[in-house]
């Protein structure tokens, strides 16, 4: 095999080449998610001008500036996959992050709502092209009886990367003046450097990551990747991410408000990041050896419990059992994954293998627009009450959509893995 070519799925690459391209996307993975978590924890206190104390208006004008960000990604990732299948994976992976960090430096000048929106929708424009162009690299270099586990290395490092920054953002939140809270976008911006630095070390002489051919056709590859197989894998993401939209941007002023303090919270989502890193790869291995499908239903139970927790933590006035009950609950949750990634890897080909995966990109976009503007809006006119039904429509959605999968597989319309 060339150094300009790309393994075939199921083949294992030269074990020389395999340690050094996974480490450098690794590596510029974590410290991108790093930057994006510390400006994410900030960000609706960056842009409304205080810490604690947000009003109805505060709410939905910072879901929707936030918002801008995965449109931004979500309707342009699927060119920037193809660009990665085209041109090479690692010219759009370190042209994003270097993008990325431009953005960070605008950000740091203004507190402009229209300024932070156009920023915002031309950072999501750079994080879809990282996220398509490493994972198609861990997709091209994994073979595929051990792809669950290296998805599972790379989510590891992924989530690790965001709650970090998460901890470090509102550790600054707890210590730093508002007026001050400019200073954190520099901070991001050194770290994609730092990133970019490493990962561009750890890849001299390992070989390029291309595709197989120059040759093919963007509008068959879409059509390949929209098909029915890929979609029963990542729509589910797409509510899951729903979820995971509304938290990024109030979990810091919803623990002021039941009394937890920016430095406490800062200290237990830091020490989520331990339990991340053990469980990912867990659950990938589990996932090569009992199949995609269990392990994805697992983690929709999981993640079915979660809400379930939630609500009656939000009824309740969050009584600690309750909480309790939503931490332990997060362990199934966090098997959903490493697995669907497996399983989205291993229906794309080698040569669209960029493009398929920025579907996962699309559809976790798709879900941040919905969580983000959704919750923002039934928070801003319900208040506490406005989150059952989002809740419930949510865990309705992806226990419909985990029988779907099962289904498939039943009718032999997808690998059964």
């Amino acid at each position: 095999m060339s150094a300009g070519s790309v393994a075939e799925p199921g083949a294992r690459p030269p074990s020389a080449e395999v340690p050094r391209p996974l480490a450098a996307v690794f590596l510029a993975t974590f410290f991108v998610r790093f930057s994006f978590g510390i400006t994410i924890a900030v960000f609706a206190d960056y842009l409304t001008g205080h810490s604690a104390g947000f009003s109805a208006q505060d709410f939905g004008v910072a879901g929707l500036v936030t918002a801008m960000a995965p449109i931004g990604e979500g309707s342009t990732v699927l060119f920037s996959g193809a660009a990665a299948d085209r041109w090479g994976r690692y010219p759009v992976l370190f042209g994003g992050m270097a993008g990325a960090a431009v953005m960070f430096a605008v950000v740091a000048a203004t507190r402009s709502a229209l300024v932070l929106g156009v920023a915002n929708f031309l950072f999501g424009i750079a994080s879809g092209a990282i996220l398509a162009a490493s994972l198609a690299v861990v997709a091209d270099r994994s073979p595929a009886e051990e792809r669950g586990l290296e998805m599972g290395r790379f989510d590891a490092v992924n989530l690790s990367g965001w709650i970090g920054g998460f901890a470090f953002g509102f550790g600054v939140l707890g210590t730093v003046p508002n007026r001050e809270l400019w200073a954190v976008f520099p901070v991001g911006a050194a770290a994609l450097m730092v990133g970019i630095v490493g990962a561009s070390y750890l890849l001299r002489g390992a070989g390029a990551a291309r595709p197989t051919s120059a040759r093919f056709s963007f509008r068959q590859i879409v059509r390949a990747s929209f098909r029915p197989s890929v979609l029963v894998v990542t729509v589910p993401w797409l509510v899951i991410y729903a979820l995971i939209g509304a938290a990024l941007v109030f979990l810091a002023p919803a623990a002021n408000g039941v009394g937890i303090s920016p430095l406490y919270l800062a200290a237990v989502i830091g020490g989520a990041g331990g339990l991340l890193v053990l469980t990912q790869p867990y659950f990938g291995g589990w996932a090569d050896r009992i199949g995609r499908t269990r392990m994805m239903t697992i983690g929709a139970t999981g993640f079915t419990l979660v809400l379930l927790f939630a609500s009656l933590a939000v009824a309740y006035n969050h009584p600690w059992p309750v909480l309790v009950g939503l931490g332990i609950s997060v362990i199934p949750a966090l098997a959903y994954g490493p697995a669907a990634l497996a399983a989205l890897a291993d229906l794309a080909s080698a040569l669209s293998r960029a493009t398929t995966m920025a579907i996962y990109s699309l559809t976790i976009s798709g879900g941040m627009i919905v969580g983000l503007i959704a919750s923002s809006q039934l928070l801003s006119r319900f208040g506490d009450a406005g989150l059952y039904p989002f809740f419930g429509s949510i865990a309705g959605i992806l226990g419909a959509l985990t029988a779907v999968r099962w289904l498939e597989e039943r009718a032999a319309t997808i690998p059964v893995r």
